[in-house]
């Protein structure tokens, strides 16, 4: 005869009570492996970002643009005046001394046309938007204001002034088609002069502006320009009109200001701004030294948006991972409760482990093809194998096909809540409360200490 306290050890690991305990630990071991696949999607989404940047890098990299701007060396002359006694005479020297500043003055109007096709580039298994094209800036300067704030005792070198375009990357530059001041054609070199408009805008051109007398004066540029993922423009006119044209489907408008007007269709989208300097922090003239010169806040533009992010989706289905760790398992619980089989604990594991290999599927799979064709093959696969894998614990179809059922309904909500972004909170809870009330209302009447008892 069995000792009393092993009958009753035995008596509690029969009971219901027990195979829930048991549930809840294969759940926090399950976790394990979950958090390593989540380490896993971080790895390869940041290997897919280092394959992007040697893309880019070779390419002309992000485009952020601002300018023109002119730029006057100036010179401020002030008199100093010392006094000695000498043999009871008072004398009197003059000495004149000069400071260097520069004038920087903004465009009275700005018009800037960016017109780009895209393409992808891969390498490897991993892609980027690229962009090539023409970007065309023109408009108009006048330094009235700018040289009416002078003092008498200021002075500007007009002769050299120079035209300056900041840019955050002048790799991306193919070639200047055309360089016009009024009637003159400008000639380009590299760098920014030192004006860092923006943060990471330690690039660009400049080019000496020919007989600019200070008068009110037209520009006229065009370049042929390459870059990828995004464009950036700072609003640096007094009126400035941007119009940006692609065939990209899927823009992603960015920055401080939105297009007053946009057209998106399938063939590619194109997008109106109108901004007035009023609406931005950026002087229309100063003097350097005076103030930052730092306008990043103030920078708007576009992104290539791709519309299916791999990384971003299998990260968000992973989180998700423990509510469809937990249905299976209290699926498989209550077909063992009603068809009154005993189910070994290792079969709930190998349960378990199936579902945490649906995410590495998945995973692998949309590296590879698109992500609704990964997760339907994904999910087919585990469903299948659940569904027979349920048929060999059970005696008989009659139960083991609302695995299938169950398994079903599950990736299907789970799909539902990765591609409704907005909504997916909202999804993922009700979804979450009717499980809950489901297994509450079929287990109503449970005995939950064993049917022994």
């Amino acid at each position: 005869m069995e000792p009393k306290n092993k009958q009753s050890f035995k008596k509690f690991s029969q009971g219901y009570t027990f195979k829930i305990l048991m549930l809840v630990a294969l759940v926090l071991l399950l976790l394990i492996p979950l958090s390593m696949i989540k380490g896993l999607i971080y790895e390869r989404n940041r290997t897919a970002d280092d394959a992007e940047a040697e893309i880019m890098e070779a390419w002309g990299s992000q485009l952020t643009e601002a300018g023109p701007i002119i730029t006057i060396p100036g010179v401020r002359t002030e008199q100093l005046r010392t006094r000695t006694e000498r043999d009871g005479r008072t004398e009197e020297k003059i000495e004149e001394v000069k400071h260097p500043f520069t004038l920087v003055i903004m465009p009275e109007n700005l018009n800037i046309k960016a017109n780009f096709t895209t393409e992808i580039r891969r390498r490897g298994i991993f892609s980027v938007p690229l962009f090539s094209g023409n970007l065309s800036l023109s408009g108009t300067f006048d330094p009235a204001d700018a040289r009416s704030s002078l003092a008498p005792n200021e002075a500007l070198s007009f002769e050299k002034a120079e035209l300056i375009i900041a840019l955050s990357s002048q790799k991306g530059i193919r070639k200047i088609e055309k360089a016009i001041w009024n009637d003159h054609d400008l000639f380009f070199q590299p760098g920014n002069r030192g004006y860092y408009l923006f943060r990471k805008g330690g690039s660009g051109i400049y080019a000496a502006i020919p007989a600019f007398a200070g008068n009110k004066s037209a520009f006229d540029i065009n370049i042929a320009i390459q870059g990828g993922q995004l464009v950036r423009f700072l609003p640096v006119g007094q009126d400035t009109h941007v119009a940006v044209a692609t065939d990209w489907a899927s823009p992603s408008f960015q920055g401080s200001f939105l297009p007053g007007a946009s057209t998106i269709t399938d063939s590619g989208f194109d997008a109106v701004w109108d901004i007035s300097y009023l609406s931005r922090d950026i002087p229309l003239f100063w003097r350097s030294g005076d103030g930052p010169n730092e306008y990043s806040d103030s920078l708007f533009g576009v992104n290539f948006f791709r519309a299916i992010d791999t990384y971003s989706l299998n990260t968000r289905a992973v989180k998700y991972a423990i509510l469809f760790l937990v249905v299976p398992f209290l699926t498989l619980f209550l077909l063992e409760v009603f068809t009154k089989k005993r189910i070994h604990p290792v079969p709930y594991l190998l349960s378990g482990i199936a579902n945490i290999i649906f995410y590495l599927l998945l995973l692998s799979l949309s590296e590879q093809m698109q992500f609704y064709l990964a997760y339907l093959l994904a999910a087919l696969g585990v469903t299948v194998m659940m569904t027979l894998y349920s048929r060999a614990l059970l005696p008989s179809w009659n139960r083991s096909w609302y695995m299938g059922l169950v398994i079903t309904i599950s990736y299907v909500l789970l799909y539902a809540v990765l591609n409704a972004e907005s909504y997916a909170l909202l999804i993922g809870s009700i979804g979450a409360f009717l499980v809950v009330a489901l297994v509450m209302y079929i287990t109503r009447k449970l005995e939950w200490y064993g049917p022994d008892e």
